[in-house]
């Protein structure tokens, strides 16, 4: 029913979305944070996705038709090139992310950000299932104008329509920095579907994405 409400408000939002801009210039907040840098291919644009254990998002967003290079990371953090037991203490203000490319003429921003909010929770803080701290945190992190636009006219959005029980706490933020994480974190699900967690918190999210999201699979 979620997905239903959603996309209706997807699809009717997307004829009244607000005009493109300019990249952001970072506020003086930001000077305090590490910045890293993307080299983006021709034609390609990139999103950085936060919506709890970083696990079951890239296990996802790998079966998207459009979504390439998808890496499993840490963001948004006031330290430089944190270790997975850093940003598990939540001391580090990173938060578990993934971080891809997507071809726009394949898949838009919009239907990215429809599967974003359909695929968690986006109404508990610093908090999916199981997995608490503010590593596990709703986030996305826009890397320029058009997506922080977007992202907080759908937001805003959702909820006016009361698609969730409670108010959506997805922080939307500029861009700071990404670390890729530990080799043994990517690809994990595909890697070591057999393990306990894999079988019972992962599984399941990707059997449902892949039913309700059946048309943005890759063939």
């Amino acid at each position: 029913m979620i997905r239903i409400v959603i996309c209706m408000i997807f699809s009717f939002a997307v004829a009244c979305k607000p005009s493109t801009g300019q990249q952001s210039k970072n506020n003086k907040a930001m000077e305090k944070i590490p910045q890293t840098s993307i080299s983006v291919p021709e034609g390609k644009e990139i999103a950085t996705f936060g919506s709890g254990c970083f696990w079951c998002i890239e296990a996802i967003y790998q079966d998207i038709e459009g979504v390439t290079n998808v890496q499993s990371g840490y963001s948004g953090g006031h330290i430089e090139k944190p270790s997975y037991r850093q940003v598990t203490s939540g001391t580090t203000g990173h938060a578990e992310v993934i971080q891809f490319t997507f071809d726009p003429k394949v898949i838009s921003f919009e239907e990215l950000l429809e599967i974003f909010w359909s695929t968690h929770d986006p109404t508990t803080l610093n908090r999916q299932g199981a997995d608490v701290g503010p590593q596990y945190r709703s986030a996305i992190f826009y890397h320029n104008d058009e997506q922080k636009e977007k992202a907080e006219f759908f937001k805003k959005k959702l909820n006016e329509s009361g698609s969730f029980p409670k108010p959506i706490v997805t922080e939307i933020t500029t861009f700071s920095n990404f670390y890729v994480a530990e080799d043994y974190h990517q690809n994990y699900f595909k890697d070591n579907g057999t393990q306990p967690y894999c079988q019972l918190v992962i599984k399941p999210k990707v059997d449902k994405f892949k039913k309700v999201f059946a048309e943005k699979l890759k063939n």
